[in-house]
């Protein structure tokens, strides 16, 4: 699959998932805009490796995805004003939260939709006018099989995710006119950092229901946004893409 002289904006990009995708779609020919809240030497010295490797532009951009006027400042520095197209938007950023209700307190469940739902929904929105401009785009949220299969101790990340995956389905209906893709991926645990942060045994059940007994790997998600941005998925739109190696 190619994708040569797109371009690619991904948030949360510093993490398992968030590097893995960068790579991936680097040795797919994109041009990367990978979103940090701040400069990190060892992530420059990441793109700089992939520059030479693949001969692809990457340019991080630096905003925290709550900061509402920061990240709209960011964006039209990098994309309005200079008349880049935005082609490709992962929203990829997240904050994994456990816990049962009754210990939650909502200010918690709060901070962690946020994040993982109303940020998103921002960018989005913000990109989606340079999209709607183009008469294209394509739009992969980041959702997980917590937001599918809800658990007990997901009243904040599970759900969030949850809701993240229904809203992928509306956006699809409404802006597919416009030629604008919009999907999610649902992964099982992914052994990223975030992902070994889950209680012991709560990992244990996990892997044990999955039928390949193990743990996803980061590019093994990544391989699949690639796919879902590619003219290989030009009439996959609205779906939820479970990546969990078969949990029963």
């Amino acid at each position: 699959m190619t994708l040569k002289g797109k371009n690619v904006l991904i948030t949360g990009a510093r993490g398992g998932i968030g590097r893995a995708l960068v790579e991936e779609f680097a040795r797919c020919g994109a041009n990367i805009f990978p979103n940090l809240r701040k400069p990190d030497k060892d992530f420059d010295d990441f793109i700089k490796e992939l520059q030479g490797k693949y001969d692809v532009n990457v340019e991080s951009v630096y905003f925290d995805i709550t900061d509402t006027e920061n990240m709209k400042k960011e964006l039209k520095r990098t994309f309005f004003e200079s008349k880049k197209p935005i082609d490709v938007l992962i929203n990829n950023a997240g904050i994994a939260h456990g816990g049962f209700f009754q210990m939650t307190p909502v200010s918690k469940i709060k901070e962690v939709f946020e994040v993982n739902l109303f940020a998103q929904m921002e960018i989005t929105q913000f990109v989606l006018k340079l999209m709607a401009r183009q008469k294209s785009g394509n739009i992969i949220n980041m959702g997980s099989i917590l937001g599918l299969d809800i658990k007990e101790g997901s009243c904040a990340y599970g759900i969030s995710k949850s809701a993240l995956m229904a809203w992928t389905k509306t956006l699809a209906s409404e802006v597919g006119v416009n030629g604008i893709r919009v999907n999610a991926i649902a992964p099982g645990l992914v052994d990223t950092k975030m992902g070994t942060l889950m209680d012991e045994k709560v990992q244990e059940d996990i892997i044990n229901s999955c039928a390949l007994k193990r743990l996803a790997k980061p590019e093994e998600i990544a391989k699949i946004a690639v796919f879902l941005a590619s003219d290989n998925a030009s009439f996959i739109n609205g779906q939820i893409i479970r990546v969990d190696g078969g949990i029963k």
